[in-house]
């Protein structure tokens, strides 16, 4: 019996235990082909679009943009533009063409640029909203200046915040894993379908597949707003001002339900803070009944405010709670 046993575990492999292991590279071939082939259809519908976009004669910085329409509109980052409104726009076929400066939401890091040309390749801009952690992106660009460089990754997190250059938090972010390098920023993220998800424009520097990307959502409503009214319309208080914190007594007086609010340093004597009476030392509490803890919330509330409608400011003056709405 032991002898048997013996020679059953040095006996070759069975029939059935030799095609299990033959069938595994197999698959494994056809799991990567599929992956590449879905990163090549992505590159191939969206690598004609893409642009490296730079200052005439060279001069400034350099990065990435797409193009969104056949005439010439192009989307790339407020922080490419470098305060220019004169760049060269160079496509996938080495192509260069002038462009200008149409509308730039410093807020979102976005800008609009518009080629000297028609009937060009453009992109489709995709539903961000849709995407999924552990999705599949691409992301094409110019980074260090080598220009249609093309990387995949997945989408990481959804729903993160930034700083943009302004100071301004900007929400739903896209965080992912698909390489980008200085130059990256202003080109498409893109999911499987070769629809621009989102918009490369920042990483974390000493850090590994940390990206992030402004949603596509974003980008067509700041699109919309510098077309159609030639800049990105948000309501402006017309006040500097500081979080500071609420004091316990004045939490319970006034049925006060965040620790912290926002006290209003100065005045704008032309904005509409002066216009509807507020004044420095004045302490936001609430805007539209929505609770203001921070500088953040007053930027994310009145941004989701429209200009037609009027806005309540719930406010506390020298130990007295008052309501003012600012039309």
């Amino acid at each position: 019996m032991n002898s048997s046993f013996l020679r059953t575990s040095d006996s070759q492999p069975s029939d059935s235990t030799s095609m299990r292991n033959q069938a595994t590279p197999r698959n494994d071939l056809e799991l990567l082909d599929a992956y590449s082939q879905a990163v090549i259809h992505v590159v191939e519908c969206i690598s004609p679009a893409v642009i490296h976009v730079e200052g005439e004669a060279g001069r400034g910085g350099s990065g990435s943009g797409f193009l969104i329409s056949n005439d010439g509109l192009a989307i790339t980052n407020h922080h490419v533009t470098g305060g220019r409104t004169t760049f060269k726009a160079r496509t996938a076929d080495g192509d260069r063409i002038e462009a200008r400066l149409v509308g730039a939401d410093p807020a979102n890091d976005m800008a609009l640029l518009k080629l000297s040309a028609s009937d060009l390749p453009y992109s489709e801009l995709g539903a961000s909203e849709k995407l999924r952690v552990g999705q599949l992106v691409v992301a094409i660009g110019s980074p260090l200046g080598l220009q249609s460089t093309v990387s995949s990754g997945l989408v990481s997190a959804l729903g993160r915040s930034i700083r943009s250059v302004d100071g301004r938090l900007v929400e739903n972010i896209i965080q992912h894993s698909a390489p980008i390098n200085p130059g990256n920023s202003g080109g498409p993220l893109v999911d499987s379908r070769g629809l621009v998800v989102g918009v490369n424009t920042a990483i974390i520097a000493m850090a590994q597949g940390l990206c992030f990307a402004i949603p596509g959502n974003t980008v067509r409503w700041v699109v919309n707003e510098i077309v159609n009214h030639g800049r990105v319309r948000r309501r402006h208080l017309g006040i500097v001002a500081a979080t500071c914190r609420i004091p316990r007594e004045a939490m319970v007086r006034f049925d006060l339900f965040s620790e912290s609010c926002v006290e209003i340093v100065d005045v704008d004597p032309d904005g509409e803070a002066q216009k509807h009476g507020l004044e420095s030392g004045d302490l936001i509490v609430e805007i539209n009944d929505r609770i203001v803890s921070n500088v953040d919330d007053i930027h994310r509330l009145l941004s989701a405010s429209p200009d037609d409608l009027p806005i309540t400011l719930t406010l506390i003056r020298r130990n007295r709670k008052h309501s003012i709405e600012i039309t």
